[in-house]
């Protein structure tokens, strides 16, 4: 599970998502939103969190209303869950054969972070895992419109990081950025491949 990931020669930037491919955190992430979900009556089983994963905090609440016809207020829950995950964010691991693409290549590919997740507690999992001495772009949810599987976050990630998007790269875990990274028109890798996936095992 842990093959070194290539970069082919004409890649000219690399762009990779957050939770689940810098940070191991997604683990901590389904917990809390189970917890959070229990509350509500809500079985938030892996496979609804693997389906909602790359949406942000709010908008995933109100896919829960929908999809169980609840009438939750977004705020209330959402705010809880990060509380959870915020409480516990300690506990993530770097994901290495990301981390190692991006010692790699630091100094050499411009690079960026393009996330779901909100501007300050993705700045402080960058800190965490130590990502930010490496990276200092980051394109969070606060700072787009559409998000993923809308193809913005990474076409923003190019802007900032002055890179055609057909030249850039993109790691990502989840199916709604792996989609937004092909609609970008870029590459993208499914870090997946790389490393053991521990959600709902505790």
């Amino acid at each position: 599970m842990t093959a070194k990931i290539e970069v082919s020669p004409e890649i000219k930037g690399l762009i990779f998502d957050l939770d689940g491919t810098i940070s191991d955190t997604m683990p901590i992430h389904y917990i809390a939103w189970r917890n959070a979900a229990a509350r509500y009556g809500i079985d938030f089983t892996t496979e609804l969190f693997e389906q909602l994963a790359g949406i942000p905090l709010y908008p995933t609440v109100e896919k829960l209303n929908e999809l169980f016809n609840k009438n939750i207020d977004p705020r209330e829950m959402g705010d809880a869950k990060e509380q959870e995950y915020e409480d516990n964010m300690h506990q993530a691991r770097p994901v290495e054969p990301v981390m190692e693409v991006i010692r790699r290549y630091h100094g050499q590919l411009p690079m960026a972070v393009g996330t779901g997740g909100g501007r300050q507690i993705s700045q402080k999992a960058m800190r965490l895992v130590g990502v930010d001495q490496y990276i200092n772009k980051l394109v969070s949810a606060d700072d787009v419109t559409h998000h993923k599987p809308h193809p913005e976050t990474f076409l923003k990630c190019a802007e900032l990081i002055g890179i055609d998007p057909k030249d850039c790269l993109v790691f990502e875990d989840g199916v709604l950025g792996i989609q937004a990274a092909q609609t970008a028109g870029m590459h993208v890798v499914d870090v997946t491949q790389y490393y053991q996936v521990t959600i709902g095992q505790e």
